[in-house]
């Protein structure tokens, strides 16, 4: 939403500034027509404008512009967490808490949670859920259970687990925030752990 606000922010100066912008859409194909046919026909009091060629150096730059605002919203953080609004799970360690975001806004949360204790930390940084097991028992200690299992990074998974104890690294969560998390996670989210 934010990037959409700043280049329409951006076209909108273009456009008062006496700039003939004209849309893609209603212009032929660059690869089908020459450059100097892809000038718009002036409006009056405006100036015409190649807007399907780099040769306007006030729309190359829109672009790169936009590209930059992308770039900044993506990484704001989201109101009331560590987490940039391109993480869909946030955990913050030192707070125990945990939310799941969509587009930039908390979905759910915060939660609480009990994390990596000492020789078994839980890593800060942004990794990838990798995959999910619903009823998933740990080999690496003794077939414990770990239900509703979502991995991210190796071995270290959010699962249903004790908030009174800390883990050997996973995010312990509720049995009802467990159930959420695995529902709303899916392969390939991003997921960000924060100190």
């Amino acid at each position: 939403m934010a990037t959409l606000a700043a280049a329409t922010a951006v076209i909108a100066a273009l456009i008062g500034g006496g700039v003939a912008v004209a849309s893609a859409r209603t212009q032929p194909a660059a690869a089908a027509v020459a450059p100097a046919a892809l000038a718009v026909p002036a409006a009056a009091g405006t100036r015409a404008v190649t807007p399907l060629t780099g040769a306007n150096p006030v729309l190359a730059g829109l672009g790169g512009a936009v590209a930059a605002a992308a770039r900044s919203a993506d990484n704001a953080p989201v109101t009331g967490t560590p987490c940039k609004r391109t993480a869909r799970a946030c955990i913050d360690l030192s707070a125990n808490q945990a939310w799941l975001i969509r587009g930039g806004v908390v979905e759910y949360g915060p939660v609480p949670i009990t994390h990596g204790r000492p020789g078994h930390l839980t890593p800060p940084g942004t990794f990838r859920v990798t995959f999910k097991d619903i009823d998933h028992l740990s080999r690496a200690f003794n077939m414990a259970p770990m239900p509703y299992s979502v991995f991210f990074n190796g071995g270290i998974a959010f699962h249903q687990g004790s908030l009174s104890v800390l883990s050997h690294g996973c995010i312990h969560l509720s049995p009802a925030a467990a159930r959420t998390f695995f529902a709303a996670l899916s392969p390939g989210d991003v997921v960000q752990v924060a100190r």
